[in-house]
Order: C-alpha cells, then sequence, then structure tokens
C-alpha cells in the first residue's frame, strides 16, 4: 500500500514495508538520529551506533505482531510509525493495537507526513477488526500531542515518571482513539 499526494511541489508518500534494502534501511537510520537529536528520544538521549539503529529497525520487521509504515518526502525516507497488535497471550485486551516509534525528522516537518503516517496506521487498525488504538508520547514532545488530541485521541491519564531526560523526571501522556472497524462498515 503506498499513498502519494504533491503539496508545495514536494512527493509525499507513505508505504507499509515488510522489508528494507540497504538504501532504504541507512535513510530510516538517518531519520531516526535526526530525530533522536532533536528529542524525539524512542527511548535514547542521544543517537546510538547506527549498527544499532539498523538491528532496531530489522528487528521491529521481524515481529509478526508489529507492521512498520515508512514516510518519505521527495524519495528520501523522512519518518515511521510502528502498528503494534497485542499478543495472542493477551486475548482480553485483543480488541485494541498500540501506535508505537510515531516520528518525522526535524527536516521534513510541516508537509502532513505526521497525519499521513497516523492514518495509514489507522486504517490498517480498522481493516484489521481493532476497535481502538491506545499511544503514549512524554509530555515535552508538544507537537506529537497536538496533532494526537486534533485527530480524535482522548487523554486518559499522565503519568508524572514517564522518562527521565535531561536529569529530570519527565511526564508522559496516554491516549486512546476509538476506532470503526472496516470490518463492522461493510
Amino acid at each position: 500500500m503506498a499513498l502519494a499526494s504533491e503539496k508545495s511541489s514536494h512527493q509525499l508518500v507513505v508505504e507499509k514495508k515488510t522489508a528494507l534494502n540497504d538504501a532504504e534501511l541507512g535513510q530510516l537510520v538517518t531519520a531516526t538520529e535526526d530525530a533522536i537529536r532533536d528529542g524525539i528520544g524512542f527511548n535514547w538521549l542521544t543517537p546510538p551506533l547506527p549498527e544499532t539503529l539498523e538491528s532496531y529497525w530489522r528487528g521491529a520487521l521481524m515481529v509478526p505482531t508489529r507492521s512498520l509504515f515508512i514516510a518519505k518526502l521527495d524519495n528520501v525516507i523522512a519518518g515511521a510509525i510502528q502498528l503494534v497488535r497485542p499478543s495472542k497471550a493477551k486475548e482480553t485486551s485483543a480488541f485494541a493495537a498500540t501506535i508505537e516509534a510515531h516520528f518525522v525528522a526535524p527536516w521534513a516537518r510541516g508537509h502532513g507526513l505526521a497525519l499521513q503516517l497516523l492514518d495509514a496506521a489507522e486504517r490498517e487498525a480498522a481493516k484489521e477488526g481493532f476497535s481502538v488504538i491506545n499511544l503514549s508520547v512524554r509530555e515535552t514532545q508538544e507537537r506529537a500531542l497536538t496533532i494526537y488530541r486534533d485527530h480524535g485521541y482522548i487523554e486518559w491519564g499522565i503519568m508524572p515518571y514517564y522518562e527521565y531526560v535531561n536529569a529530570s523526571m519527565v511526564s508522559g501522556h496516554f491516549l486512546y482513539k476509538k476506532l470503526e472497524p472496516i470490518s463492522n462498515l461493510i
């Protein structure tokens, strides 16, 4: 699945990936490093070695309960999002998926890629019959919080001891969105 649109003469594409070639992996690692330097995190304060990020992204592709969507700006990977399904052992919460590792590199912001990634993950979740998407984000990511709230996510709680960043405890916000599964609409 690939989505493309023209906005301000830039080519925007969001696609689900089941494999990454070496060039794509390198671009995703670079975008991730840029996002970490800008404070997005991925639970790192500074970018780890490129080999560590390569292993992280390869690992994400190997986990059967994860789907990776990437965003490209002018044919360069600029961001990603992961849709995470519950394990089979979580029978009572099988209705809910989770969003993780949602980011757009600083150099690619302002083109709508974050929303396109979010829409792609939501469509996939609805197509698979999930009725809820959960996510969490730290308080310092104000733009992300605004995007989620504006996109219909409801905040249900704040955890004051979410992450330790730059010698300070940072709160985390927990949000959910009720979906209408596509299977219920057909």
